[in-house]
């Protein structure tokens, strides 16, 4: 795909919604009790996993562009899939899933595409396995494609070595699944607490202690109303494209504005950006709010340990910012990019030096001079990996020439409509 530069950004955009919370809401409906309505939902190929997964097992999905309704099954009333759980390149729908399958009554296996196959899974099939789950698969279940049996599971007290969602609501999730035993995990910083919030709002009791998060079994989940934010990580794109592509100002509509997602508002604040959040009023458990972004003189910063994992998906829209500062930006603590759809410290540098970016790699971030002249006229990639695609594509707003774009198809996992918003507000 051939990209060009813009000479300014004007407009509106309705953020897609959230990916996590679009995963969850559908996971948690069909294991409810009644009916779940979700609107805004994300209608990306890692959420249509997630769906496609869960019909397999019984639950009664219907889909109407971004509205849809989930006929739960009860927490145990999932069925036994007569096939392969396919979960495409979603690590979200993997890991997560396993939680759940981990106390069914039934055998599974899943599967993913390449990058999947590449991905560690250790990190919750091991708790998993010490709650009594049947796991294995290539390295002893570290590696898809995953077989579990599911069976009857106790309690446990976790404390994991890495801030994840996704390993702490694969624990909670099978926590639900015990015979009233409590089960918590505590992280070593906080991470997203999507699960947490949304567990909330179909019924269950939850509690939450520091970075001690707990959840009883054998509670019944109710079906819910839900209304997904729009994905902060998709409007992450955006808000850099309005900080430092000239003559530029953005409106972004409904974001999701979670604390423990909202880190890119911090960076932006810390460098200087002229941006305005309006707080929304809504019925949920996920705050929202409309951002306003504007042509910023940005400086750089230090982006480390507690702030990472509020950020960890940003960061590659981060560095291109950086490129673009006045002065050193350092990114550390980041060692979780290294285990994404790619590594995605090695990316990154990668593919900024091409355009002429004064950036190194280092064991756990990068290091980013700016503000640096973006040639262009050079041959870019995604690797497969959405938000490689959708930085790439703001940074050849800026480029001195057009710059190719192989595997731009990957962007439509998390942002289906991203070159279509992309190319209105660049005709204002």
């Amino acid at each position: 795909m051939k990209l060009y530069s813009s000479s300014g950004l004007k407009g509106e955009i309705q953020i897609p919604g959230d990916k996590s919370i679009s995963h969850r809401a559908v996971m948690f409906g069909s294991i409810a009790e009644g009916k779940t309505v979700i609107t805004n939902f994300l209608n990306g190929a890692d959420c249509l996993s997630t769906i496609s997964c869960f019909r397999s097992m019984g639950a009664d999905i219907k889909v109407d562009g971004t509205n849809v309704e989930v006929t739960g099954k009860g927490i145990d009333g999932l069925v036994e899939p007569s096939d392969i759980l396919d979960v495409g390149n979603s690590g979200t729908t993997t890991r997560l899933i396993l939680g759940l399958l981990a106390g069914t009554s039934f055998h599974s296996c899943l599967i993913g595409d390449e990058s999947i196959a590449k991905r560690p899974m250790k990190r919750v099939t091991e708790p998993l396995k010490q709650m009594g789950a049947s796991i294995d698969g290539r390295e002893r279940g570290n590696l898809t494609p995953i077989s579990v049996r599911g069976g009857k599971l106790k309690g446990i007290s976790y404390e994991s070595s890495v801030a994840s969602a996704q390993v702490k609501s694969a624990i909670l999730l099978a926590g639900l699944r015990t015979d009233g035993d409590w089960t918590s995990v505590t992280e070593p910083h906080k991470s997203r607490d999507h699960t947490e919030r949304m567990l909330k709002s179909f019924g269950a009791s939850v509690k939450e202690e520091g970075l001690t998060v707990s959840v009883k079994g054998g509670q019944h989940l109710k079906g819910a109303r839900i209304e997904v934010p729009g994905d902060i990580s998709s409007a992450a794109f955006f808000l850099a494209a309005g900080a430092i592509v000239p003559n530029s100002k953005l409106v972004l509509r409904r974001v999701g504005i979670n604390p423990t997602r909202s880190g890119i508002l911090e960076v932006l604040e810390q460098m200087g950006a002229v941006i305005q959040v309006t707080e929304l009023k809504t019925s949920t458990y996920e705050p929202m709010a409309d951002i306003t972004i504007e042509t910023s003189n940005l400086k750089g910063i230090t982006i480390s340990g507690d702030l990472i994992p509020k950020l960890i998906d940003e960061i590659p829209v981060i560095a291109l910012m950086a490129t673009q500062a006045e002065g050193k930006t350092i990114i550390k603590d980041a060692e979780e990019l290294k285990v994404k759809e790619t590594n995605r410290i090695d990316t990154v540098v990668n593919e900024l030096k091409k355009l002429g970016a004064d950036i190194e790699a280092t064991e756990d971030g990068m290091i980013i001079n700016g503000p640096a002249i973006l040639k262009g006229g050079a041959e870019v990639s995604s690797h497969g990996d959405h938000r490689i695609g959708m930085m790439l594509a703001i940074a050849a707003c800026l480029t001195e020439s057009p710059l190719d774009l192989s595997g731009a198809d990957a962007i439509k996992v998390s942002y289906p409509d991203f070159f279509t918003d992309l190319k209105r507000v660049n005709e204002q």
